[in-house]
């Protein structure tokens, strides 16, 4: 296990995204007529219409952490914003002044706690995107720790419905390690 949770980052692009796509499909494709798509460059939602029968959770160039973070956006997504192309949010690209961030850090808190649990789920190892390359300087350190305090509340609270199904599913797909402060303290020190 630990030479799977040590995995770089930029391997993510392996032999596990297939079974990663089919097992989102068989968790949710007949109940929330919704599929998992490898995409190209920009991850996006997009609601069922008349050119495409069913919802779809794209995600970048077939990266398995790009198909995670966009899961745990899809968890999160009420009813009427899964109709609306992308759930309607507004999303400013990389190049983000110091304002931007900020507000992109916000609505990034919720999806990154829940793609963390997806991650430990899947034995991997988990980073925060702070996903401002060309911008303002981010304070990751920061950030990292909100999305902890997050993670956090959910093992205390409970996941989003959804967010907890596929985390047992990821988990049982992928033999990730159970969940909680305790081991998230043990691997992850503050």
């Amino acid at each position: 296990m630990q030479q799977a949770m040590n995995r770089a980052p930029e391997c993510d692009e392996d032999a596990d995204v297939a079974p990663l796509m089919s097992l989102f499909d068989a968790t949710f494709a007949a109940q929330f007529n919704t599929r998992l798509i490898r995409g190209e460059d920009e991850p996006v939602y997009l609601p069922a219409g008349p050119q495409t029968p069913y919802h779809q959770v794209v995600f970048a160039h077939g990266y398995f952490s790009s198909a995670l973070h966009e899961i745990a956006h899809w968890c999160i997504a009420g009813e009427q914003r899964r109709l609306l192309e992308d759930y309607g949010y507004w999303y400013c690209p990389d190049g983000r002044d110091a304002s931007q961030q900020l507000a992109f850090e916000q609505v990034e808190v919720k999806p990154q706690a829940i793609e963390w649990a997806m991650t430990i789920a899947a034995n991997r190892r988990f980073q925060v995107s702070t996903d401002n390359l060309n911008g303002a300087e981010p304070d990751r350190e920061g950030f990292t720790r909100r999305v902890r305090e997050q993670l956090l509340r959910y093992l205390e609270t409970g996941f989003p419905p959804r967010a907890s199904q596929f985390i047992n599913a990821l988990r049982n797909k992928f033999n990730g390690p159970v969940l909680c402060q305790t081991w998230l303290n043990k691997e992850y020190p503050q």
